[in-house]
């Protein structure tokens, strides 16, 4: 029986990202890649599930971790996406799902596993079923990125995408430990601008530990104490995967450390991550260089 701090499922994607000055960069993306880089970079062993078309297998070289952590599944389609960033600062983009690839289910998990977490870093409504959160809850915590819960393709309009609230989120909130969301994201489930307040909605209707993202700060919620930690990335050239990097870099540091050193850690690695396009390639070292040398007032 092989133990993990976490298991991450989650579809990888080939992304065609456009800026608002109509630069275009290809690169496999999707957040179990990047999710999966940020937690092994800091040191933890995790295990990544995901799904590929047999002809696309080439693209899982863009996992950083080791090929024993990584189980890849026959997907009948592979996932594809497009962003066009509207703005200089990311913020705003327009996005369209060009292929779905094929559902997971609670058989993909194997069974001579455990883990402390299971992560579900989908990037689309339908990736994942209620079931089967239901069903990992009694093996180990979940986490879930509600961009999985939020945003739907839409099959009829050449894939495009849109955000709506997740219809099921009272009855799955308590079942999920660690939540995750962006600014807008946790606007659309409560309603609420004040990002802060919506971190405390969030948490009452279930959740154990809230996890917002923007593009000035990270926050947690546990309950008790709202914790910040600014982002101070000097440029904004690998923005893709900002928010996956930062959640399973917290919640695999939250496992041995406490709210406020996991949070440091999640967004110092992120920060440092946004500075280069790609998954986080750095060592849990990078990271302590970099909190040295921009995070002294934080620690």
């Amino acid at each position: 029986m092989k133990h993990y701090s976490s298991v991450i499922i989650g579809h990888i994607t080939v992304d065609q990202n456009i800026d608002y000055q109509d630069n275009e960069i290809i690169i496999p993306g999707g957040a179990v890649v990047y999710s999966s880089a940020s937690a092994y970079g800091l040191g933890h062993n995790v295990l990544a599930i995901t799904r590929v078309a047999k002809n696309d297998q080439d693209r899982l070289a863009a996992f950083t971790i080791p090929k024993e952590n990584l189980i890849c599944i026959d997907s009948e389609k592979s996932t594809d996406m497009y962003n066009h960033y509207l703005t200089a600062d990311k913020e705003r983009r327009i996005c369209v799902c060009k292929s779905k690839g094929t559902p997971f289910s609670e058989k993909d998990i194997p069974d001579d596993i455990t883990a402390d977490i299971y992560h579900f870093a989908g990037l689309v409504y339908g990736d994942f079923s209620n079931d089967m959160i239901k069903a990992m809850s009694k093996r180990g915590k979940v986490a879930v990125d509600v961009q999985t819960c939020l945003r739907h393709v839409n099959d009829e309009d050449n894939g495009s995408m849109y955000f709506e609230d997740w219809k099921d989120k009272m009855e799955m909130l308590p079942y999920i430990y660690y939540l995750k969301t962006d600014a807008a994201e946790a606007e659309i489930m409560t309603g609420l601008k004040d990002r802060y307040e919506a971190a405390k909605l969030l948490y009452s209707w279930g959740s154990k530990e809230v996890v917002i993202t923007h593009n000035t700060e990270v926050i947690a919620y546990d309950g008790n104490q709202i914790y910040a930690c600014p982002i101070k990335s000097r440029n904004l050239s690998g923005r893709t995967g900002r928010g996956d990097t930062t959640f399973a870099a917290y919640i695999n540091e939250r496992l041995t450390h406490n709210i406020k050193d996991s949070l440091l850690y999640a967004t110092a690695t992120v920060s440092l991550k946004m500075e280069t396009p790609g998954p986080f390639k750095g060592t849990r070292k990078d990271v302590e260089a970099y909190i040295d040398e921009f995070y002294k007032d934080e620690k």
